[in-house]
Order: structure tokens, then C-alpha cells, then sequence
């Protein structure tokens, strides 16, 4: 456990690193998040310039701002963007000017469910501008007039994302993706950055059967863009995976890609089966987060997404009540351990074809019995055998063997290799 929970707290610290930049779908604070994470993983950032055309969008101006607030009359800032990155809508377009209250709260955005926090709100692709705050704080506001300024700007520029990529022994390529658009959110989607950094940093002690190509980009337009210009590496791209509000105290969620039956769908449902944590597993819908964009027709990736407490399923959610506090050095351990529980099961996956598939080969003769001895789990070792034997057929992978025998799947590929050692099947 000591490992695990070191883990948690580096991705918990690197969240608070996070936590008070101001990040949007484009900008300065993109740049500076992706700065961050390439202290822990090198990272290939790429710069898009606006009005590129990547499929049906375009990539928009660039969003920059140095300065927000609400001023009353005696110079108080009743709503400060020092204080949180969360208290402009996103996108606002630059404003400079005195109104009364009664014109100020067209522009003002409040959960009055939840009085006391601030809420998360953009306007990306319409010029608005606007703040948002606590209703405790507008319910407290005199009538009178108020000073207003939102010191940004919206230029031709560039859309920020970038890669990180862990060489396998195939160029076959499994995705890992994380938006990292969003302000002031730890669970969304600081710590999908967090643990996307994490499993990088372990896959590259390892030797990875596939390539790893991490994604760090906006949410939605960012993906898109990445798949515009990889038009030519998306037939390498074999199983993917968007991870996204991963480090609540909610159980794990796994939402299935399009497909329903992708090889990622069924590793992960065994994974979390198997370790036997609670857990939900959730049918393909086109609303989230990048899946969707990975997992659209035309495209038609094995891509799924692993949550703890779905997007928007939560009352935290889009909200500063998203905050360090919510999100735990423990789930975002726990959410990482699954990931790298997933990977060897990729890894290992194949189907293979048994050499001697007229009657049951003599295992004694090729000393495989003889190598169980003393072995706790001798007869479950046997049985695995049995079963890889039977179903090397071509047909049928080691994830079929482990769900059908109901052996787990360690034990099966452990066999398997002694049967392909033995001379008894190939891959």
C-alpha cells in the first residue's frame, strides 16, 4: 500500500500545482498546465493557428485574460478573478464600464441551489461576457452602480495541445486522453491529468507491448483537431481510453466505447470485475467527454472512458465546490491501479492455435505437471492449462479462456506461455 498511497499524494500535489491556473480551450493557461506536466513526462506540444479548418470546426481565436472584477462605488471588489479563475465566464469578451445592479445581473450567473458556490460557465463560440458568483454574495449587493472590468483578449493565435509517447515493442497504439480546458476544477479534469501523468511515468519503467500516446488537448475541439492531424495514425490506434473526474470519492465508472464489444470494453469490465471493487459499468452515449469524438463513425475507435462519479452526476460538478478537497490522494490511487491492472491484460491478450490438438497432449511427458509442484494453486495452474489447450483454437483469446473457465486472467496467461514454451501452441 505504501507505493499506492505515495502515488496518490505526488497526484495530489501535482493537482494543487494545477488548481489555480487559468485554463480555457485555448490560451496562456493551457500553456502553462502543459509546462507543468512536462516536469513530470516530456512532453511534443503542438500549436494549431486559428482558423485552421480541422473537419467540420475551425480553430477559434485565442483567450487571454489578466484581470477581472466588480467594483462598488467605494472600490471594493465584491467579485475579484484574483480570487478564482472561476469567476469570469469563460471566453468573456473585454468590457470596461460603469451600470447599475439591475443592468450588471443580465451578465451575472449564480446557483441559487447551492447559495454559497461559484458556478463554472463558459461561452466559447458566442461573444458574451460575464461573471459568475455565489447568490449568498449577489443576494448581499446594494441597488446602486458598479465598476466592471474583464481585462482580456480574443486574437488570432493558437490552439495548444500536446503528446506524450511511451514506445512499445509494437507501433500499435493505445490512447490515453485528458482534457485539460477547464479552470479551477480539480476533479474535472485535474486529476484526469494527474493520473494520465502518472501511468505515463509507469508505463515508461516497463516495456510496454503497445505504444502509448497520451494526449493532453482541449475538451471537444481539441480532440478534434488531433484527429484531423492523424488522419494517417488512427488505423495504428488498437484500444484508447479518455480519463476524466477520476479522483472523487464515488465508485469507478466505466463507459463503454460505440463498439459495446471493443477489446478495451471487455478488459476493463474483467479488470474491475475480477478485483472485485465496486463499480458500474455504462452503455455508449454521445454525450461526455472525448470518447465521443474518438468513438464517432466515421472514426469508430475501441476508445471508452473511465470516471469515478460520471460527469455532471455529481452536485460538485462545474463548480468551486470542485475543489482540492474533493478529490483524495486514495481514489485517484485506486483509479490508477485499475488502469495499470488494465494494461498487462492488453498486453497479453492474443489468440493462439494448439499444435496438438488431436486428443489432450501428454503434459506429464513435457514436464508442465512436474513444474507445479508445491504450488498453492497447482490444480487451478492445471486447469488453466486445460482450458488454453482447449480453446487455442485461432478463435478465441486468453480473455475468452479467463471469462469461460471464470480463472483469473494472470493464471491463464501464465499457462499460456509454459503450453507456447512447451511447444504445445503459437501465438
Amino acid at each position: 500500500m505504501a507505493p499506492m498511497t505515495s502515488s496518490g499524494e505526488q497526484m495530489h500535489a501535482l493537482v494543487e500545482r494545477l488548481y489555480p491556473l487559468c485554463r480555457s480551450i485555448t490560451g496562456d493557461g493551457v500553456r502553462a498546465t502543459l509546462e507543468i506536466v512536462g516536469e513530470y513526462v516530456p512532453l511534443q506540444v503542438h500549436e494549431v493557428p486559428t482558423g485552421t479548418q480541422v473537419l467540420d470546426w475551425t480553430v477559434p481565436q485565442e483567450w487571454n485574460i489578466r484581470d477581472a472584477y466588480i467594483a462598488d462605488t467605494a472600490g471594493n471588489k465584491v467579485v475579484d478573478f484574483a480570487a478564482s479563475s472561476l469567476h469570469v465566464l469563460g471566453y468573456s469578451v473585454p468590457v470596461s464600464a460603469t451600470m447599475p445592479l439591475t443592468e450588471l445581473r443580465e451578465h451575472l450567473h449564480t446557483l441559487p441551489d447551492h447559495p454559497s458556490w461559484v458556478p463554472y460557465r463558459t461561452s466559447y463560440y458566442t461573444p458574451e461576457w460575464g461573471f459568475c458568483l455565489a447568490q449568498d454574495t449577489l443576494d448581499a449587493l446594494p441597488d446602486g452602480n458598479y465598476e466592471v472590468r474583464i481585462d482580456s483578449t480574443l486574437d488570432d493565435g493558437h490552439l495548444t495541445y500536446a503528446e506524450h509517447v511511451v514506445p512499445g515493442q509494437v507501433p500499435d497504439e493505445v490512447i490515453v486522453s485528458c482534457h485539460v480546458c477547464h479552470p479551477s476544477l480539480a476533479n474535472d479534469n485535474l486529476a484526469g491529468i494527474a493520473v494520465a501523468t502518472f501511468l505515463a511515468r509507469a508505463l515508461a519503467q516497463e516495456t510496454p507491448y503497445y505504444t502509448y500516446r497520451f494526449i493532453y488537448a482541449p475538451g471537444t475541439i481539441g480532440a478534434i483537431t488531433w484527429l484531423a492531424r492523424n488522419a494517417e495514425r488512427v488505423e495504428r490506434v488498437k484500444h484508447g481510453l479518455v480519463l476524466a473526474c477520476v479522483g472523487d470519492p464515488g465508485q469507478l465508472t466505466y463507459k463503454q466505447s460505440r463498439r459495446g464489444d471493443a477489446e478495451i470494453d471487455r478488459v476493463m469490465r474483467h479488470v474491475l470485475l475480477a478485483s472485485e471493487r465496486p463499480h458500474h459499468v455504462a452503455e455508449f452515449t454521445p454525450y461526455g467527454y472525448d470518447e465521443r469524438q474518438f468513438c464517432s463513425p466515421g472514426f469508430n475507435l475501441g476508445v471508452g472512458s473511465l470516471s469515478r462519479t460520471p460527469y455532471a452526476s455529481y452536485p460538485e460538478y462545474h463548480t468551486s465546490a470542485d475543489n482540492l478537497d474533493f478529490v483524495s490522494p486514495e481514489a485517484m490511487a485506486d483509479t490508477l491501479a485499475v488502469c495499470r491492472e488494465a494494461c498487462p491484460v492488453l498486453h497479453r491478450n492474443r489468440r493462439y492455435l494448439n499444435l496438438s490438438p488431436y486428443g489432450e497432449p501428454q503434459l506429464g511427458r513435457r514436464g508442465l505437471y512436474d513444474s507445479l509442484g508445491g504450488r498453492s494453486d497447482a490444480k487451478q495452474a492445471q486447469m488453466a492449462m486445460l482450458w488454453v489447450l482447449s480453446l487455442s483454437d485461432g478463435e478465441h483469446s486468453l480473455l475468452d479462456v479467463a471469462e469461460r473457465s471464470g480463472l483469473p486472467f494472470d493464471t491463464v496467461a501464465v499457462a499460456a506461455g509454459a503450453l507456447q514454451g512447451a511447444g504445445l501452441i503459437k501465438a
